[in-house]
């Protein structure tokens, strides 16, 4: 049997390593599209204005998923000033702290708005909004939507959870935004539009890395970005002789291996 020739992968700047019609730059690509993070992969949630890094998933149990966001973005900026010394010609960096901000846009619907959605924490505290000299939602029977900036339950800070996946549930990165605080509302209405969305700016304080392994399904792919072609995922695809093929959603309790299909 004639043995398949797989691309190879330049990995260093080298003479003989750098063929580009045969290879792959730092990785080989070629189940890229199971590898890669997806806007359907992604799960933002909200929850407390920290996180607990000593035992992160003491903090899931707090979280609400957002759902109908159409978009999210998330940006940090850390000043930085160039200088120069009398007596030399070269330029040396005085850095300050990380500046974090964040916007979310989301589908204006029946329900918790964004902004109700976004405060679930004082929810969960026994907060009631009506109280506030500045009332957040007209009523404690109609508190659904949130809406008044001015509001002091706006001084309140929260956190943000974004979960990223691949297509086969291995975890790609995660991070949570701490303490943040909205500066921007905004929803506006057009003829001839298909939809209505709320659109919330927002500034944290730091963004942090954490760890959701233990949140969602977790399938047995065993997917290694630096040994991509001897993984399980890699060999599966392409039937290596030296793997058995697993059935698809095997590692998840749902189905086994069969060798005969």
């Amino acid at each position: 049997m004639a043995t398949t020739s797989y691309p190879g992968v330049t990995n260093s700047a080298s003479q003989e390593s750098w063929k580009f019609q045969d290879n792959y730059v730092e990785r080989i690509m070629d189940h890229n599209a199971l590898s890669s993070a997806h806007p359907d992969d992604t799960l933002i949630l909200a929850g407390p204005p920290r996180v607990t890094l000593t035992n992160p998933a003491l903090i899931f149990d707090k979280l609400l998923p957002i759902g109908m966001v159409q978009q999210m973005q998330v940006t940090q900026q850390k000043p930085t000033t160039p200088m120069q010394a009398i007596g030399s010609g070269r330029l040396f960096f005085v850095s300050g702290k990380a500046q974090g901000s964040a916007s979310i846009a989301r589908l204006f619907v029946n329900g918790r708005n964004l902004l109700r959605a976004l405060y679930t924490n004082a929810v969960q505290s026994g907060i009631d909004v009506t109280k506030f000299d500045d009332q957040a939602a007209f009523s404690s029977t109609l508190n659904k939507a949130y809406m008044n900036l001015d509001s002091e339950l706006f001084l309140i800070p929260f956190g943000l959870a974004v979960f990223f996946r691949d297509k086969v549930h291995d975890e790609i990165a995660s991070f949570y935004l701490e303490l943040c605080h909205i500066n921007t509302w905004a929803i506006a209405v057009n003829a001839g539009q298909t939809m209505v969305l709320e659109n919330v700016n927002m500034l944290f304080d730091r963004l942090m890395p954490i760890s959701a392994s233990n949140v969602g399904l977790k399938t047995s792919s065993n997917y290694n970005p630096d040994d991509a072609a001897n993984s399980t995922l890699f060999k599966t695809i392409f039937q290596s002789e030296s793997t058995t093929p697993i059935a698809a959603g095997a590692g998840n309790g749902q189905d086994t291996v069969n060798s005969n299909y």
